[in-house]
C-alpha cells in the first residue's frame, strides 16, 4: 500500500521533528524510555513528505548473484535481495550498480540516491555527491533509465523527484537514514571489504527473466 500525503506544512513539522529529541534548554535526551512507548507518528516523519512512497516488505530472502530478483518498483526499495550488500560508506558510485545489492544496502538503514545521467546535469550530480561522499549510510549511483532526474530511496520508502535541490531530498535523508523503526537491521554495516566499488557488480536494465526470485510481500 503506497502513501501519498497532501500536507502542506509537512515539510516544516518534519524539518522540526528531525533535530532530535533533545531538550535545546538542557541538552538532555527527551525521548520515550522504551521503543514502546514512541508515537508511530514520531517512529516514521516521512510520512508527512509530500510526494513519498511507502510498501511494505516483509520476510525478505537472499539471493545469489548472478540470480535477479522479479522487482516491481524502478528503482526498487525494497524486498528479496543479494547476500552481499553493496558498500554505503558514504559511496558516489560512477556506475550503475546491480540492483539486487543496492537493495540490502537498504536493509541496513542506508538511503540511496538515484539519479538519471541523461537527464540530470553535471552540476546536479555535484551536489548530490557532496551531500553523500564520507557520510556513512548514504549512496548514489547512476540509474539509467529513471523517469524523473532524482530518485531517493529507502527501506520501504522512495520520493523522486526533478530537481535535486528540493529541499525534500534533505527532509528524507533525516527522517530515514538509519531510522530503527523503518528498516529490518538496525545496526548492520554499511563496511563492506568484499564489495568492489570500482567495479561493482553491474546493473542490469532488462526485464528479469523468467525464474528470478520473487520480490515478496
Amino acid at each position: 500500500m503506497r502513501i501519498r500525503p497532501i500536507l502542506a506544512a509537512g515539510l516544516v513539522l518534519l524539518a522540526t521533528a528531525c533535530t532530535g529529541g533533545g531538550d535545546q534548554a538542557t541538552g538532555q535526551s527527551t525521548a520515550p524510555a522504551t521503543e514502546d512507548a514512541v508515537p508511530p507518528e514520531q517512529r516514521d516523519r516521512s510520512v508527512l513528505i509530500p510526494g513519498i512512497e511507502i510498501k511494505a516488505y516483509n520476510d525478505p530472502q537472499h539471493v545469489r548473484a548472478p540470480q535477479r530478483v522479479a522487482y516491481d518498483e524502478s528503482p526498487p526499495f525494497g524486498g528479496t535481495h543479494d547476500a552481499s550488500w553493496a558498500a554505503c560508506t558514504g559511496v558516489v558510485y560512477t556506475k550503475p550498480v546491480r540492483n539486487e545489492n543496492m537493495v540490502h544496502a537498504l536493509e541496513h538503514g542506508a538511503v540511496w540516491i538515484a539519479y538519471n545521467p541523461e537527464t540530470l546535469p553535471a552540476a546536479g550530480v555535484e551536489a548530490l555527491a557532496k551531500r553523500v561522499t564520507g557520510v556513512p549510510y548514504m549512496v548514489m549511483s547512476p540509474y539509467p533509465g529513471l523517469d524523473k532526474p532524482v530518485s531517493l530511496q529507502s527501506w520501504g520508502h522512495r520520493l523522486k523527484l526533478d530537481d535535486p535541490a528540493d529541499p525534500r531530498v534533505e527532509a528524507f535523508v533525516s527522517a530515514l537514514k538509519q531510522n530503527r523503526y523503518t528498516h529490518p537491521e538496525p545496526g548492520a554495516p554499511c563496511e563492506n571489504p568484499t564489495f568492489d566499488q570500482e567495479n561493482p557488480p553491474p546493473f542490469d536494465p532488462a526485464p528479469a527473466p523468467d525464474g528470478s526470485a520473487p520480490v515478496g510481500s
